[in-house]
């Protein structure tokens, strides 16, 4: 076990809402103006974590924290072997939250251990709006409707995530190559799916102080580095929000697209790893 005195784990806690507000700031500047983004509310409305919430700095498991007396009424915290200490509980998270512990741990080990998959092509966008005259997002068509739907229907569709899934058009589920459900997500998760990235900001705000604080905010700058491609590769013109195509469409659009998928999935196992390790010192690739 690590134990941090009071002025070290101070220290870092303002290292971390320092970052967290420089991350959130645009947000919270739009927000207090009534202003949407079609791009970064994503960030805070799909995932529902609030600035605030990020902010909140935790050790991690396993590491105690001296003179924390005002953290011993916060969720998953146990007193420590010191006198007026603090330790994360993973125990008790285990037992509170069986389901989502097992969820996680097999998530992660398991997209970490799988090829990633790099033929996609971001096509889950356009397959959202595929043969729909009212989509899920105001913003226009870059190509319209015809020539949108004829990109969907150039492809073969292989989208693994089935958070992206669920939000097909009727006409575009029976063209994917996988019949994707809730139950077999950790059998398909793999990590060039750049919706499994982005969702490590979310096992790792769900794990709560089991996760290091600077941990947390690097899967959040993970998720935002991959929502801006996301975005980029859609069918939408955001072109009013500054946002440049990557017109997957196109042979150079599609390299382009898997230069970064490629990247993107590095970095997501690397922060797996630390994930596991930091939440149960475990092996990334162990069974």
């Amino acid at each position: 076990m690590i134990s941090l005195e009071h002025e070290t784990w101070s220290a870092r806690e303002h290292a971390h809402q320092q970052r967290a507000d420089a991350l959130t700031a645009a947000h919270r500047e739009r927000a207090s103006r009534g202003e949407k983004h079609p791009v970064w509310d994503f960030l805070f409305t799909y995932y529902s974590h609030s600035p605030s919430q990020l902010r909140r700095w935790h050790p991690g498991a396993g590491v105690q924290l001296e003179d924390a007396p005002e953290r011993r009424e916060w969720r998953w915290y146990a007193e420590g072997p010191a006198s007026g200490s603090v330790i994360p509980d993973a125990a008790s998270f285990a037992n509170e939250k069986s389901a989502l512990a097992d969820l996680i741990e097999r998530i992660l080990r398991r997209t970490a251990a799988r090829p990633g998959q790099f033929g996609c092509f971001g096509l889950h966008e356009w397959a959202m709006v595929y043969r729909e005259d009212e989509h899920r997002h105001s913003a226009p068509l870059r190509l319209g409707q015809a020539e949108t739907d004829a990109v969907v229907e150039a492809h073969d569709l292989r989208c693994t995530h089935f958070d992206a899934f669920r939000f097909f058009t009727r006409d575009a589920v029976p063209r994917n190559r996988l019949s994707l459900t809730r139950a077999d997500q950790p059998e398909r998760e793999q990590p060039g799916c750049l919706h499994a990235g982005m969702d490590l900001y979310k096992w790792a705000m769900k794990l709560g102080p089991l996760i290091p604080g600077e941990l947390l905010l690097d899967t959040f700058e993970l998720a935002r580095d991959i929502r801006l491609l996301d975005m980029e590769a859609a069918p939408y013109d955001l072109s009013a929000w500054g946002v440049i195509p990557v017109p997957i469409e196109t042979a150079e659009g599609k390299a382009e697209y898997v230069r970064r998928q490629r990247e993107f999935a590095e970095r997501g196992n690397v922060l797996r790893g630390r994930m596991l390790s930091a939440w149960l010192g475990a092996d990334v690739l162990s069974a």
